[in-house]
């Protein structure tokens, strides 16, 4: 046997180990092999049972807090620069109005606006020419929405993959006008946890207490003359011993509208208990948030900090000294409440609102069933082509099997190596496989066919065989490989599966078409007599 022919064996012979072993690892008993085979496969939602969310983002809050920034700092501004006006408020998502300009303070306003506010222009108001309108512009609307829908899936994202769930699947999802997204968790246990945690929007903001707690809403209106003081806001929350408020009920603080710092200048976030065992949230602020923190509490010492989450306020301690990077979260929080809101704030608070718009659940016991036809829907089918290309080929359909079966193994050895998420349209994209090996044997075959009636001798018809047919199969492959690739760019859970398993499949098919059943060829041709016939249906 010649010294190449030694050496590729010794060389696939290797790539069938390590396969085994990416397929069942280093078991010693059945159960372990059992185990290892079922934890190195991944399954998609459709086989493993999980939950299919589709979720609908509500881009709109994202502009109005845009709108709501630029009102405050167009406000700073008007200031700063001593512009007259009477009157200056929001109208409407991405328009605001200011009132009672004379000439030259609407130049100075076109002015500030050019100056500072690059996505806003001016615009005159009809029948009144002391207003003017600052409008955002069209294009920063599309981008805030744009902005805020990309940030809303990245966020998701995080929030799910520090839940620890395998092969979660978070994707764009319909029309991109639509700001929809879809989520898919296979294996999902706990799914009221899982859409709390996604729904949650987690906006902090640490605000000074102007006034408060009192016990109703009137109450803290009545006590500044039903109306309250400029550049601040009434927001409920949980009493404290201090409160005179009936248990289970709320009690509501007057705080500053403006946050000192929010959620965006978190750096971390942890889960941890006070001194009295109950489970509480330590924060670290970054460099930014620190220095404003550190200005806000220094000036403020012995008032009260409202730790607010989502418009409410969870606690309010009195601030005893100045405090720089670092924070406490405490309510009546669970051991669970607290793990899950830090997680939540770790990965950062949404953009936007998001609500539900389509629910499904798959039961592990249909996923069972799905995975029982498929498996035989795979038997069956492999059965049938084996059997095929030993009757019409003979001899060299036993090359032909022993390539195939080679396919598979290395399919499902890259399969759990890359971990790969098995689904059922991945299933068919296996069973797609075994046809497009089959198809690249018959090729092969046939051209040896042709060579051996054209007279050549049954080496040369081997090598002229592999060599005509090598240029069609890499060109069937590679278009097959290019619309995979599109399959798993726009695609969704089940659709990116099945261009997974075509895409390993494929490639494992044209080593073992290529190279390994040249090489079986080589072994025979190089153990016959010189000059016998090769048995390939002829």
């Amino acid at each position: 046997m010649e010294k190449s022919i030694r050496t590729r064996i010794v060389i696939y012979l290797i790539v069938v180990v390590i396969c085994i072993i990416g397929i069942t690892g280093l078991p010693r008993t059945y159960e372990q092999l059992k185990q290892n085979v079922a934890n190195r496969i991944q399954l998609g939602l459709d086989l493993k049972g999980g939950t299919h969310l589709v979720l609908q983002v509500h881009v709109d809050d994202a502009v109005n807090v845009v709108t709501d920034q630029a009102l405050e700092r167009l406000r700073d501004g008007l200031q700063n620069r001593k512009i007259a006006y009477s009157d200056i408020r929001k109208t409407d998502m991405t328009h605001i109005l200011v009132k009672g300009l004379s000439q030259s303070d609407i130049s100075a306003l076109e002015t500030l606006v050019n100056d500072q506010f690059s996505d806003w222009t001016v615009e005159s108001v009809p029948g009144d020419p002391t207003a003017r309108i600052v409008s955002m512009k069209a294009s920063a609307v599309a981008a805030t929405k744009r902005d805020a829908f990309t940030q809303a899936v990245d966020t998701v994202r995080r929030r799910i993959d520090a839940l620890g769930l395998v092969g979660p699947e978070v994707a764009q999802y319909g029309q991109p006008s639509d700001y929809e997204m879809v989520v898919e968790l296979p294996g999902l246990s706990d799914p009221a946890r899982v859409r709390s945690v996604i729904q949650e929007t987690a906006l902090l903001e640490l605000k000074i207490v102007r006034d408060g707690p009192y016990p109703t809403r009137e109450a803290a209106l009545a006590a500044h003359g039903g109306v309250l003081p400029p550049d601040t806001e009434l927001l409920p929350g949980q009493p404290d011993s201090s409160a005179n408020a009936a248990p289970g009920t709320d009690v509501w603080y007057v705080v500053n509208q403006v946050a000192a710092v929010t959620g965006r200048d978190l750096s971390s976030a942890q889960p941890s208990l006070d001194v009295n065992g109950r489970p509480d949230i330590n924060f670290t602020l970054t460099r930014d948030g620190a220095a404003r923190f550190a200005q806000v509490t220094g000036q403020n010492v012995g008032k009260q900090l409202a730790i607010v989450l989502d418009n409410r306020v969870v606690s309010a301690p009195v601030i005893e000294s100045q405090i720089s990077d670092r924070g406490q979260i405490e309510g009546t929080f669970t051991t669970q409440q607290a793990s899950d809101l830090a997680l939540v704030l770790r990965s950062g608070s949404l953009p936007a609102s998001i609500s539900y718009l389509e629910e499904e659940t798959v039961g592990p016991s249909l996923g069972a069933d799905s995975i029982r036809h498929g498996v035989w829907a795979c038997i069956i089918g492999f059965g049938a082509v084996m059997g095929f290309m030993l009757i019409y080929y003979r001899g060299a359909g036993i090359n032909a099997d022993l390539a195939l079966i080679l396919n598979l193994v290395i399919l499902v050895a890259a399969m759990a190596y890359f971990g790969a998420v098995l689904t059922l349209p991945g299933i068919a994209g296996i069973i797609l496989t075994v046809g497009m090996g089959v198809d690249s044997n018959v090729l092969i075959f046939e051209r040896i066919r042709e060579e051996i009636r054209a007279g050549k001798a049954v080496g040369a018809a081997v090598a002229g065989g592999f060599e005509h047919a090598f240029r069609t199969i890499f060109d069937t492959h590679v278009t097959t490989v290019v619309s995979a690739a599109i399959l798993f760019t726009f695609g969704t859970g089940p659709i990116k599966g099945f261009a997974v398993t075509l895409t390993l499949g494929l490639v494992a098919n044209f080593f073992t078409s290529i190279y390994v059943s040249r090489l079986i060829f080589d072994w025979e041709l190089a153990r016959r007599q010189k000059g016998a016939a090769l048995s390939i249906g002829i």
